[in-house]
């Protein structure tokens, strides 16, 4: 996809904020610092649009970003990081269940880990609790720059392995830094969106 437009709608904190409209959405799952907003703007071709942070748990509103007003990518709070007190994780939770059981527009998610570890047990958590919801889930392998390609193919297999993947859903190597699977994420995620 050719993005003409991108910009930030809004930092929804809670659920009456979230943006009325017909866009289908896709949301973008991960634990804080897997290089999320890194993959917003390589997808997006946008230096700054999502603000990468040195401090991981900063995102803690849903960011909703409306691309060529076709489309929404919704940014939900990292998930994993115990910098932030309980009372704070549980009001967030409460946000995120709302968005993905009630949220009409969303197509699908894409859930971003690191390829270079395997995933974790938030990783899996998260996976499943999706499924479980059933959401269509892309897996992104973020920071695949990181290793040698000869290792892609096991990296990938562990993260299948790990997450028990449903057959149907994508797993994909990323970087940022290269761009790799940047095409191949565009083709997966229209296909949540307008099939």
């Amino acid at each position: 996809m050719k993005v003409t437009k991108a910009e930030i709608v809004i930092s929804a904190a809670k659920g009456h904020q979230f943006p009325e409209g017909p866009f289908p959405e896709v949301a973008l799952s991960g634990r804080s610092n897997v290089g999320k907003s890194s993959f917003i703007n390589t997808v997006l071709n946008r230096k700054g649009l999502a603000r990468t942070s040195q401090r991981p748990g900063k995102t803690q509103t849903l960011n909703f970003y409306n691309i060529n007003d076709r489309l929404h990518f919704v940014d939900v709070p990292g998930y994993g990081y115990a910098k932030v007190s309980k009372a704070e994780r549980e009001a967030w939770g409460r946000v995120m269940e709302q968005y993905f059981q009630e949220r009409e527009q969303l197509k699908g998610v894409v859930q971003l880990i690191d390829v270079r570890h395997k995933p974790t047990a938030d990783d899996v958590m998260m996976y499943e609790w999706l499924k479980y919801h059933e959401h269509p889930v892309i897996v992104v392998a973020t920071k695949a720059d990181k290793i040698g390609k000869s290792k892609w193919e096991k990296h990938k297999k562990i993260i299948r392995e790990e997450l028990e993947m449903d057959p149907s859903d994508t797993i994909i190597l990323f970087s940022s830094e290269t761009g790799h699977g940047k095409d191949k994420a565009w083709k997966e995620m229209e296909r949540l969106l307008f099939s």
